[in-house]
């Protein structure tokens, strides 16, 4: 597992408690008890570790190559799942993953970006930065659900879009636009949970729904923490300073009226329990959903514009 820097003092005793676990001395010595007295210290420093993390702190939290994925996700969540590829204009996009399925036997459609897992699937998957072929296949999914009434479910986690010339050449900043466009005007139910990181256009281009639900780790911003540096302070070393001041937490943004709900993650992040946060996720999804059904379509649009136009009218 990958280590933070500030985790280096739980690492020490996880080495610690792995060699006891296998020493082999024919019984002779019961470790059970050593064991059990570790483990109490690591679950203690993991408490206090991630009940005070920084905003800098939450950045590497989210970033954990670790943190299930959207696949990860969808595996456990979404029954009968059948992708759907390509836009139907240029390419397909794997950045970008999608398709028909059931959440909890209701039937829906699912839209998320995956980062891979190891070198081979995050090249594949272009580490979650999707080009405009990407957007262009999740708007077609969209009104694909609008037109059959079924409920939509976006997963976000990419550091944005992405930026080569190729993606800008090909309508990348129009590709965004409308799909946060498509997003406002569909009308049916429309969840979005933000499992890792949400960065710029990127994110929110699938994140415009009727209900925003995020990870209590996870991150929310118009630029990255580097990117914002090397703009104001002309260098990456002030990361942490744009980190606090961008206010790209879970609890800022709630606070903020950005998102709807804070789903808590497992004591140490997600990484350590990743069973237990996607159970957590289905759960708030399900109730995200149930809120956002009780309105009738017009209803339901309304709302969705009320609640975007209203954004940036909380103070801190």
């Amino acid at each position: 597992m990958q280590t933070l820097d500030f985790e280096k003092s739980v690492t020490e005793l996880e080495t610690k408690i792995e060699e006891l676990r296998h020493l082999s001395d024919g019984g002779r010595v019961n470790i059970a008890a050593e064991i059990g007295k570790l483990q109490d210290k690591v679950d203690k420093q993991l408490h206090h570790l991630y009940t005070r993390l920084t905003p800098a702190q939450k950045v590497q939290v989210a970033r954990h190559a670790d943190r299930p994925h959207c696949l990860d996700y969808i595996r456990e969540l979404i029954e009968d799942f059948t992708p759907l590829a390509g836009d139907r204009a240029f390419a397909e996009d794997l950045a970008i993953v999608g398709g028909l399925g059931r959440f909890r036997g209701a039937p829906c459609v699912v839209i998320g970006q995956e980062r891979g897992f190891d070198t081979e699937s995050r090249i594949k998957h272009n580490f979650g930065m999707a080009k405009p072929e990407g957007y262009r296949k999740a708007q077609r999914l969209m009104n694909l659900a609008d037109r059959f009434g079924l409920t939509i479910i976006t997963l976000v986690d990419t550091a944005g879009a992405f930026p080569g010339v190729d993606a800008e050449a090909r309508g990348q900043a129009e590709a965004i636009a409308r799909s946060i466009e498509v997003c406002l005007r569909v009308s049916v139910p429309l969840v979005t949970c933000i499992i890792g990181e949400g960065g710029s256009g990127g994110a929110i281009a699938l994140a415009a729904g009727d209900r925003i639900l995020m990870l209590e780790h996870a991150i929310y911003s118009v630029i990255s923490p580097e990117g914002c540096a090397s703009i104001l302070w002309r260098s990456a070393a002030n990361a942490p300073d744009a980190a606090a001041a961008l206010h790209l937490t879970a609890q800022d943004l709630l606070q903020l009226g950005i998102i709807d709900r804070i789903i808590p993650e497992p004591v140490g992040g997600a990484h350590r329990n990743p069973e237990q946060i996607i159970a957590r996720t289905g759960d708030a999804i399900a109730a995200a959903l149930a809120e956002a059904s009780s309105l009738d379509p017009a209803a339901l649009v309304a709302a969705r514009h009320e609640k975007f136009l209203g954004m940036g009218q909380k103070g801190l």
